[in-house]
This record gives C-alpha cells, sequence and structure tokens, in this order.
C-alpha cells in the first residue's frame, strides 16, 4: 500500500511538471511598459501553444486586469490592463493559471519614465531632416553584415540586395552629419525584416518591436537616439500601419478570421486614394483601395479589427516613450482605415501634445494632401490630428518650375508660384515638410538634367520656403540615377560608406569639383538656415513672376531679419526692379548680406544684379 502512495505521488508530481512544461511564453508584447502615461490602459499580446487554456491574474497596487481576450486561435491571449496613475514604477508577476494552479508566470516591468518625457519637443520649423537608408549609408559593423538566422545575406552585387549599411556606421558619422548642418534624422525602417529578398528598405516589417540584426539591435537604436540628443539632434521614425511584411511571425498561425484585409485570398490596391475623400466614391471602390495589398510579399492589415488597431497604437507609443523619438513619419498615409488613422493620430498627440508627425500622400494635388492634416475643416466631417503632410505639390512644380520653359503660360516659376498660392487649402502650410527628392523617386540631380545652376536655385529654395526641409543623403553631393529609375540604384552607397569605395564623401577623395562645390554650398545654405528665425517661423511673402520674365522673388521676414531670395532662370544677367519689394518688405534698409558668399549687397538704388541661371540670397538685418 505504501508502495502504491509513493507511486500515486510520483505519478502526481511527473504530471505536474509535465503540465507546467506543457506551456511556455513564446512572444509577450509590448514586453514592458512605464508608470504615469496619459492613458492609463494597455494592451498586452500574449502568444504561447495552448495560452488560451489558461487565466491570467495580476496583484500589484494601481495596476488592474480589466479583460481578457480569447480569439480563434488557441495561442494567443490580449490583455488589458489599466495601469492607474498612482501605479509605482517597479515589477510585478502576471500569472497564468489552470485550475487555480500556476502554469506560467511572466515578470513585468514597469519603468520609470524619463522626466519631461510626456512634454517633450517634436521636430519643428528650424530643423533640416536629412533622410537616410540606412543599408545604404555606411557600413560600420562588417560583424552584423550575416547574421545567422536570418533569411537574407549579404550581397552588395545586386542592386535589392543587403548591402551592409547600420546603425554602426550611422553612429560613427554624427560628426560630419551635423556639420553639414542636419539637425534631424529620418531612418527608413530599421525594424527586422525577415524576408527571403529584397527586404533591405524596411517596409516589410516581421517583427515590430525588434530592430533588425543587420542593422544592430533595440540598444543600438537607443543610443542613437542618446548621441544624436547630446548634440541637440533629433530622431524620426519610420512607421508603417498598413501591412507588414508575409514572414511576419503572426502569419503562421493568425489570432483571428480578420486579421488582414483579403485575408482568404490577396488582390492588390487600386491606389484610388481620392475614394478617401470622394463624395460620390463607392464602398466597392473605398474597399479595393484601402484593403488590397501593395504586393503579396506584403499582406493588407486590418485596423477595423480593434485588437489589431490596439496592437499598432501601443507599438507606436513604446517605440516613442523607449526610443526617445522626436517625431514619426508615416508611410502610406492614405492606405490604412482612415478612422483608424484618426484614432491613431488622436491617440500620440494626446500622449505627447508636443510632438510632430509627418504622414505620406503621394500626390501633386494639394487638395488631396490637405485632407489630412489636423485641423482641416473637411466636407465630409473627417477629423485627423496629425500636424504635418509631406508637401509632394511643391516637389512637383519645383522640378517643373526649373526644367520647364517659362515662355509657356502656366509652366517653368509661374508653376511655384501658383503652387504656393493653393496654401490656402491647408489648415497650416508651416508644418509641410518640404523635399527636393526622396527615398522613392529619381534623384534630384537626376530630375533636373543634371543642371549644377538648377541644383543650387532649387536647394535654395527648400531652405527658405515655409515649411520643414528634408534632404535625402547623397543629395548634396549630386548623387544621381542615370540608367534607371530603379529603387536599388536610387538607393545606391553613399561614396565613403564601405572601405573599397574609391570617392569618399567624408574626406572629400575622388569626388568632382561639383560634387565638392554642392557639398560645401548645401554646407554654407543650412548651416545659415539654423540661425535664421525668419526662415523658420517668419511671414513668407512672394511677388508673382511676369509671364516669361523667368524671374521669381520670395520673402521671408520676422521682427529681426528679412530674407530675399530672387531666381533667375534666364541664360544672361538680370537687373532686377526692388522698388516695389522696398514698399512691402525691405523699407528703408540700403544694405543686407549675400548668405552664400558672405559679401555686402546694395539695396540703395532701385535694382539689384542677379546672375543668369543663378539666384541671390541675401538677408538683411532689422
Amino acid at each position: 500500500m505504501r508502495t502504491f502512495k509513493l507511486f500515486l505521488a510520483i505519478a502526481m508530481l511527473v504530471s505536474s511538471v509535465s503540465t507546467m512544461a506543457a506551456y511556455k511564453i513564446d512572444r509577450l508584447e509590448p514586453a514592458f511598459w512605464w508608470a504615469g502615461m496619459e492613458n492609463e490602459n494597455l494592451q498586452i499580446l500574449v502568444y504561447g501553444e495552448g495560452i488560451s487554456e489558461l487565466r491570467p491574474s495580476i496583484d500589484y497596487p494601481g495596476v488592474s486586469l480589466e479583460q481578457t481576450v480569447q480569439v480563434k486561435s488557441p495561442n494567443y491571449l490580449f490583455l488589458y490592463l489599466k495601469v492607474d496613475k498612482s501605479a509605482k514604477a517597479g515589477s510585478f508577476d502576471i500569472l497564468f493559471k489552470r485550475n487555480n494552479k500556476t502554469m506560467v508566470k511572466y515578470n513585468y516591468e514597469l519603468k520609470q519614465r524619463v522626466a519631461g518625457s510626456a512634454s517633450r519637443q517634436g521636430y519643428d520649423n528650424s530643423d533640416v531632416m536629412y533622410l537616410i537608408t540606412p543599408d545604404r549609408f555606411v557600413n560600420g559593423d562588417t560583424s552584423n553584415d550575416e547574421v545567422e538566422g536570418l533569411k537574407e545575406g549579404l550581397d552588395r552585387a545586386d542592386d535589392f540586395g543587403r548591402h551592409g549599411g547600420d546603425l554602426a556606421g550611422i553612429m560613427q558619422s554624427l560628426d560630419y552629419i551635423e556639420d553639414m548642418g542636419y539637425t534631424t534624422l529620418w531612418l527608413n525602417p530599421v525594424m527586422e525584416n525577415d524576408m527571403p529578398e529584397g527586404s533591405y528598405h524596411g517596409y516589410a516589417i516581421t517583427d515590430f518591436y525588434e530592430t533588425d540584426a543587420r542593422h544592430g539591435s533595440n540598444e543600438d537604436y537607443v543610443q542613437l537616439s542618446k548621441e544624436l540628443k547630446k548634440r541637440n539632434m533629433k530622431l524620426v521614425i519610420d512607421m508603417i500601419m498598413n501591412h507588414c511584411g508575409s514572414h511576419h511571425w503572426w502569419m503562421e498561425d493568425l489570432p483571428t478570421d480578420d486579421w488582414l484585409n483579403f485575408q482568404d485570398g490577396w488582390q492588390v490596391t487600386t491606389h484610388l486614394r481620392e475614394t478617401n475623400m470622394d463624395p460620390y466614391a463607392s464602398e466597392y471602390d473605398k474597399r479595393n483601395h484601402a484593403d488590397g495589398w501593395f504586393v503579396e510579399s506584403m499582406p493588407d492589415l486590418n485596423q477595423r479589427n480593434p485588437l489589431m488597431a490596439d496592437y499598432l497604437i501601443y507599438n507606436t507609443i513604446w517605440w516613442i516613450e523607449y526610443a526617445d523619438l522626436d517625431g514619426i513619419r508615416m508611410d502610406t498615409y492614405p492606405y490604412p482605415d482612415k478612422a483608424f488613422m484618426s484614432e491613431w493620430t488622436r491617440r500620440v498627440m494626446e500622449e505627447y501634445p508636443n510632438f510632430n508627425i509627418v504622414g505620406e500622400e503621394w500626390s501633386s494635388n494639394p487638395a488631396i494632401v490637405s485632407y489630412w492634416q489636423k485641423d482641416k475643416i473637411n466636407a465630409d466631417g473627417y477629423v485627423s490630428y496629425m500636424p504635418g503632410v509631406f508637401d509632394f505639390p511643391l516637389q512637383d512644380a519645383l522640378v517643373k518650375a526649373l526644367n520647364e520653359d517659362d515662355s509657356q503660360w502656366g509652366q517653368g516659376l509661374p508653376k511655384l508660384y501658383a503652387t504656393l498660392a493653393d496654401d490656402h487649402l491647408y489648415a497650416d502650410p508651416t508644418q509641410l515638410v518640404i523635399f527636393p527628392d526622396n527615398h522613392d523617386m529619381s534623384r534630384f540631380y537626376t530630375q533636373i538634367n543634371e543642371d549644377f545652376g538648377m541644383f543650387k536655385m532649387g536647394m535654395a529654395f527648400t531652405a527658405v520656403c515655409r515649411g520643414i526641409p528634408q534632404i535625402y543623403y547623397g543629395t548634396e553631393i549630386l548623387m544621381t540615377n542615370p540608367n534607371s529609375d530603379s529603387h536599388g540604384e536610387i538607393r545606391a552607397e553613399y561614396p565613403g560608406g564601405w572601405d573599397d569605395h574609391t570617392a569618399n564623401a567624408f574626406t572629400g577623395e575622388g569626388l568632382t569639383a561639383d560634387q565638392k562645390e554642392a557639398q560645401t554650398f548645401t554646407k554654407i545654405l543650412l548651416n545659415w538656415r539654423k540661425g535664421c528665425s525668419a526662415v523658420h517661423d517668419g511671414c513668407l511673402k512672394h511677388f508673382a513672376p511676369n509671364h516669361a520674365n523667368g524671374l521669381y522673388t520670395l520673402f521671408r521676414y520676422d521682427d529681426k531679419s528679412v530674407v530675399m531670395l530672387v531666381m533667375n532662370k534666364n541664360s544672361e544677367a538680370n537687373d532686377v526692379n526692388i522698388l516695389p519689394f522696398k514698399v512691402e518688405v525691405i523699407g528703408a534698409a540700403t544694405e543686407g548680406v549675400d548668405v552664400i558668399t558672405g559679401n555686402n549687397v546694395s539695396l540703395a538704388g532701385e535694382t539689384v544684379k542677379v546672375e543668369g541661371r543663378s539666384f541671390l540670397l541675401v538677408e538683411i538685418k532689422k
């Protein structure tokens, strides 16, 4: 009998151990949170085999488990917590029980928020963004070129392959970036893209909480943010709410039947972004735009599923808090569910009222772009909380203004004037991000047919115009894509970023005379812009180009200075009549300073001379 009891006790112990071993948590996201957040709610995704069979519990002052959501897949639980403002930083166990026995426990941490986190200041009009495709900028750590377990290795011979650029390379280049006059970094996504091929760009995310190991680690990303803060510089994260990568970890076991749009059989988006504001649009067309996939390798996320919506919102806030971010660039803004995007922007700005976000709406029509900006009164009542949008209409107009023959009505510089005149459509045109090019289009120097004079004119306009300038890496050294408009060529390696390069933009070695001049020119322009409040927040006034005269003048001014930009597309020098300018802007000033040369410019007469195929940029101190 004693032997039987002993056997039974051992059997029960083995059974208990086996039960304990049967459950484990493979993922819990977010893995930690913070005490004292503005919004007291928190969603936690828990993933592990059979985890839905367990019942979670929490015992910690100020933290309560409000709801546990089971879904179709038995391997998920979604926990909704309330973290009261009285909750203190510390850690607690989340216990997962079955029949009142603890099967699994997870030690969860509430971190202490950094002082001033909630009132963080986002990027603003005093900043200039430097856009970098990390894989193509600088390879600072060759040890992560190949990472065991990730599907795609190094292949520099392939324009669409991994080339090895990383966060270490960016950190090693901060002296150069700061010296050039850039104040803010926007990196194409650095989150994990564990795809079989073509994932160097970062837009096919396979883990929303992990930095891609070929770029570095989460700790490296945080360190980059810290290094930037030491220099009074800022970091903008590139996010995607619309889609993930087809090899995202959840794709083998989707939580619900509606986790994705067209989950039973994908179809490509129509790209009809106009359906978002079209008063006559059919529901059929709306759905095929918003729910369609970009490509088969980028499944379209269904933000109408409240679990998915919350997952994306908390992931966004986690990254802002974790990495001490200064802004978000939101990819493909008009493609996700637009009601969700309204709520997403509201929640982010509720948590960080002084933060900044810019959305990508790639349209040359300002009526479409302006729809998404905060405080825009839309005919359909749609409300957005996003401070800024990318000014694609102005980018398009700038290239046409520099390329087109001004003798044709409405072309050339008049096109630029007319596009700025459309600013009445925006709730706040000063919050637009303006740019000569980006990672998705041909290089600016290629777009303007490698005309060096037009390059300088375009860069000067970008530095002076209202809005927040963004410059793509390599634009400052005239990088081109002469052979094709392939993204792989557009996102070429930055000269000097690899040891085998014969040219080096960091030292000037191997650059052409024009490249060196363009680099010096950009450096002068951007460093001047840093200290000129008139081009940050000053008023704008422009004087319309007379038909076919090839001249356009734009002013920025505040109580400290007046900035005058005169653009001359004519082959010959022009004496520009400044009497109208004196009446409305310049006043009694008789002298200014040429921003580029540092020479004095007389304003005592009736005209100023502007060289052919060039510009004059003058600052007049008050």
